[in-house]
């Protein structure tokens, strides 16, 4: 079977994307692909300044919105200002390594942005979404064996690597529980997610620990894909006709490069018991609730 690639995106004429986070690296990859397959493409920023710079390289017309992640007030905000259908959300935005710190709302910042934002806004949002959401994962939620329960924050016990990984490990729970509640809802949209492998982007280096963010820098030069390639999964997520819960990443060795293909995950992202516990738990602290009801 030929390998899957940036030219087997479908046309997407008359369809808008919203993509988290797109004005760089994997997110602007991911909006210049889709913006040149004919989407209408959305780019959700924190900068106005740069994602009308990074807006410049996508074809098509996209448009670029402000959304703080870190502050859930700027969530709301943003979902009440939409209007209109939305075929795709990706949640591709998030923070990696960062030294210890706090969202707007007082949570643990890592875990507040990927994951806590993203669920957020897609609840908020998700009466406007004609297809799917795609959550950006990683492959390092293996490196946890579950969420902290006791101490989601890292409140006096800060470990941004675990505090990574359980924000990606939650990015895995929340897909399998939103899609849990569309299926038994009766609802059509599909809940996916995807991992890019090992890819070179400005992410790493923001790692609080400078020999972590040379040795990373390093890896970026010798090991790993390109943003382009890292793009893929995502792209493969967003636009394949593939079952709810599907997880795409690179189908080369530890999922570090390669084609997209559907890739597993460990067991802790795929405990029924711990993403519905999760969703529980994150509705309490976003306020943000499931709003389709059975049809």
């Amino acid at each position: 079977m030929t390998r899957w690639d940036i030219h087997r995106v479908p046309d997407m004429s008359g369809r808008t994307v919203l993509i988290t986070g797109a004005n760089s690296g994997l997110g602007l990859r991911t909006a210049q692909a889709l913006g040149r397959a004919g989407a209408h493409v959305v780019l959700a920023v924190r900068n106005q300044h740069k994602g009308d710079r990074a807006a410049a390289s996508v074809p098509g017309d996209p448009e670029v919105r402000e959304l703080d992640l870190t502050d859930l007030s700027s969530v709301r905000t943003f979902a009440d200002s939409w209007s209109g259908e939305l075929a795709v959300l990706v949640n591709n935005a998030g923070v990696m390594f960062p030294p210890e710190g706090r969202t707007a709302d007082g949570f643990e910042l890592q875990f507040g942005t990927n994951h806590l934002g993203h669920f957020a806004l897609t609840n908020l949002l998700l009466p406007h979404i004609t297809d799917r959401v795609v959550t950006v994962s990683s492959a390092l939620h293996r490196n946890v064996r579950g969420i902290n329960w006791d101490n989601p924050n890292f409140e006096g016990a800060y470990d941004p690597q675990r505090a990574y990984g359980q924000s990606k490990l939650a990015n895995l729970l929340f897909t399998l529980e939103l899609q849990r509640k569309l299926a038994a809802a009766g609802s059509p949209l599909r809940a996916m997610a995807a991992h890019p492998g090992y890819a070179a982007t400005n992410l790493q280096s923001r790692a609080g620990n400078a020999v972590l963010r040379r040795l990373m820098a390093v890896g970026n030069r010798v090991l790993a894909q390109s943003d382009r390639a890292g793009a893929l999964p995502t792209l493969f997520a967003a636009t394949e006709d593939l079952p709810g819960n599907s997880y795409a990443g690179p189908s080369g060795p530890g999922e570090m490069r390669g084609g997209p293909t559907l890739v597993g995950r460990s067991a802790a992202a795929a405990d029924p018991a711990a993403a519905k516990r999760l969703w529980e738990l994150s509705e309490e602290l976003t306020g943000a609730t499931f709003p389709i009801t059975a049809s």
